[in-house]
């Protein structure tokens, strides 16, 4: 059987990042996406959070990740794109209702998108931008004895040279510590993350790669594999760990859908509720303004029952621009309805999408 959505159209706003999070702590979780917020349990209500640059098509918002920076109760945003060359966070107004202070954390070079990791086990995930150009650096909130943002963030450069066009977080050693995985290679997770050195083993190279690329033992064998979409091409596929005759480490790549371009984004979330986790993605729309192979295909949004490898995709959304929903550069899986089941919050060029998640269809 396959899972059945609703789908509603929150907006017609083009920004490509979304979240979803209780903003006013009303106990209703609410949806944001660029320059607004939209009042759970409807999304009816729009309050304006901040300006956000425009340029062309785009908009210097690549990621709306939600973290009480300042430890007041309210949960901000953090965010940063290619143009601004700066990692941010908006401060939330809380009750007050007026619009977001932002504040820079650091200039660092065009951000591709940032994903986020509890690396060390604090408690409270770590930032971790995609600068192709630049090394890979992690940025720590700096809390005080309560546990509490304090506004401020220590900086940890990990690599040298450029990271290149893709992020993802993996145990590829199988020890227990999550590494970092890049288009070309990853960096091996040390006892210390901040203070003792990552070893980097060029092991593979992805051209530019998904931001996530994600780590997961697909076939059962015990290995941890990569799965690796095409951001700005065709291809998504799945790269096995395996050994050689020399016990060296070795990746088979398999695909698994070579139909779509601008697989951007990748969740890994059970999304049918069947105890195994789905891979859910979709293709983002006009991602380098159009420029890009299969830039006019029609969008569509997906779902893959991985089945030990034997991947089988099942379309959430499919068509022409406008009438169908892609999946941005940062979308959002979290049960918003209240049902149990992970609903997707889908942005993108040509709008803003809810899809409600109704569980599986009787056939």
């Amino acid at each position: 059987m396959n899972v059945s959505f609703h789908k509603r159209k929150i907006d017609d706003v083009p920004y490509e990042a979304c979240a979803v999070f209780d903003v006013n702590n009303d106990g209703h979780k609410d949806i944001i996406s660029g320059e607004y917020w939209y009042e759970g349990p409807d999304f009816r209500v729009k309050h304006k959070i901040c300006d956000v640059r425009a340029i062309t098509e785009y908009y210097d918002d690549f990621s709306d990740y939600p973290l009480d920076v300042d430890g007041d109760g309210y949960s901000d945003i953090i965010t940063g794109a290619w143009w601004g060359e700066t990692l941010r966070w908006r401060k939330n107004p809380g009750r007050s209702g007026d619009e977001w202070a932002v504040f820079d954390i650091d200039v660092i070079g065009s951000i591709e998108t940032i994903r986020y990791l509890d690396i060390d086990g604090c408690g409270v995930p770590e930032i971790f931008p995609n600068t192709p150009g630049g090394p890979q650096r992690i940025y720590k909130l700096i809390c005080d004895e309560q546990g509490r943002g304090t506004g401020r963030f220590a900086k940890y450069e990990i690599s040298k040279g450029p990271s290149g066009h893709g992020l993802g977080f993996a145990d590829i050693t199988g020890n227990g510590r999550i590494d970092i995985v890049l288009a070309d290679g990853w960096l091996e997770h040390p006892e210390n993350p901040f203070t003792d050195a990552w070893t980097f083993h060029p092991e593979f190279s992805f051209g530019l790669a998904s931001v996530p690329i994600l780590g997961y033992d697909v076939n059962g064998d015990g290995l941890c594999d990569l799965i690796v979409g095409q951001a700005h091409n065709y291809g998504l596929d799945w790269w096995e760990q395996g050994r050689d005759a020399q016990g060296k480490r070795i990746w088979t790549k398999h695909e698994i859908d070579a139909t779509a371009s601008q697989y951007h984004d990748l969740w890994l979330v059970d999304i049918d509720l069947d105890g195994q986790p789905e891979l859910i993605t979709g293709k983002r729309w006009r991602a380098h303004n159009g420029n890009d192979p299969g830039a006019d295909d029609p969008i569509g949004l997906y779902y893959f029952k991985i089945n030990g490898g034997q991947f089988e995709k099942h379309v959430i959304d499919y068509g022409p621009a406008h009438q169908a929903s892609g999946a941005g550069i940062y979308f959002w899986v979290e049960d918003i309805t209240g049902n149990g089941y992970p609903d997707i919050v889908a942005p993108g060029k040509d709008g803003l999408y809810l899809f409600e998640n109704h569980g599986l269809a009787k056939e």
